[in-house]
């Protein structure tokens, strides 16, 4: 097993973000978020904002067809789509795999998985979209549900995937008690990402970060105040928003996590360790990124 680099800001100056030069929203990239259900709506929201505090150019939003329009309101930055919902509440797989498959060939990173209904839909259309087009994907929460049975459908993908399992998600996807995921998060995330030849972003209070070529890195900052409801849709967010930059995807997710543990550090200072909100993470992400000398 390797021995994980620590991840610290003069790493990451070593492996600067693209510079965005051009005064064109569309050369600072697009991304799409997929997710959203009728019980919980709020995950693509907190997800498309964090894309755009990462400082990509533009976001479409795919979401259900009840909750579109609020959510059209509330991310006036965005494009939102609405798709019919299944009986319980989440997105129907083939309306959805009609539409999007064609638009994710006009995107630069696509993220898959804030907020959505688990179930035999969701897998569907996650199958459907990894074989869809040559896109980068981050995979999150439900979009994780139907791959413990197919890696092959994320292998084929060539490494342009990044997945960001919890602990329980993670014994899921490895078939694994969760305790044993606890007792050696490490571990988890390089058999996973050796399994699927995706770049894991295992989250916990030491995140693991693994590459399908054996690379790895730990992260301990951030604090207890990030285990809190929608904060891995913001990290899942910032690593799209960073990917549709141009960032390659085991880059980008490094980033991620350093500036979703970084902000959580900030708000603690101001707050207090615990009670800030996950929808207060992505305004401390463009101060990070000038101060940190890379943002263009």
């Amino acid at each position: 097993m390797p021995t994980p680099t620590e991840l610290t800001p003069d790493l990451l100056r070593r492996m600067p973000l693209p510079r965005l030069d051009a005064g064109s929203k569309d050369e600072r990239g697009r991304a799409m978020v997929i997710g959203g259900s009728v019980e919980v709506p709020g995950g693509v929201l907190l997800a498309a904002n964090a894309v755009l505090r990462a400082g990509a150019g533009k976001v479409q939003v795919a979401t259900v067809a009840s909750c579109a329009q609020g959510l059209a309101l509330a991310i006036p930055e965005a494009l939102v789509i609405g798709f019919p919902e299944t009986p319980e509440g989440g997105l129907e797989a083939e309306p959805a795999i009609e539409r999007l498959v064609p638009r994710i060939g006009r995107c630069d990173a696509v993220l898959v998985g804030p907020g959505m209904a688990q179930g035999d839909a969701t897998v569907a259309l996650t199958e459907a979209l990894l074989a869809g087009d040559e896109a980068s994907f981050v995979l999150d929460a439900a979009a994780l549900d139907g791959l413990p049975d197919h890696p092959e459908t994320v292998r084929s993908c060539g490494g342009r995937v990044v997945m960001t399992p919890h602990a329980g998600e993670m014994a899921k996807l490895l078939g694994r008690e969760r305790e044993a995921i606890e007792d050696d998060p490490l571990a988890a995330a390089c058999e996973a990402a050796d399994r699927f030849g995706a770049v894991v972003v295992m989250k916990g209070a030491r995140t693991c970060i693994v590459a399908p070529d054996g690379r790895a890195w730990s992260y301990a900052g951030g604090g207890v105040g990030l285990a809190t409801s929608g904060s891995g849709d913001v990290l899942a967010g910032l690593v799209t928003g960073l990917i549709a930059r141009g960032a390659p995807v085991a880059e980008a997710a490094l980033w991620g996590v350093h500036l979703h543990g970084e902000a959580g550090r900030r708000l603690a200072r101001s707050h207090g360790p615990v009670g800030f909100l996950a929808r207060e993470l992505g305004a401390e992400v463009p101060r990070l990124l000038h101060e940190t000398g890379r943002e263009a």
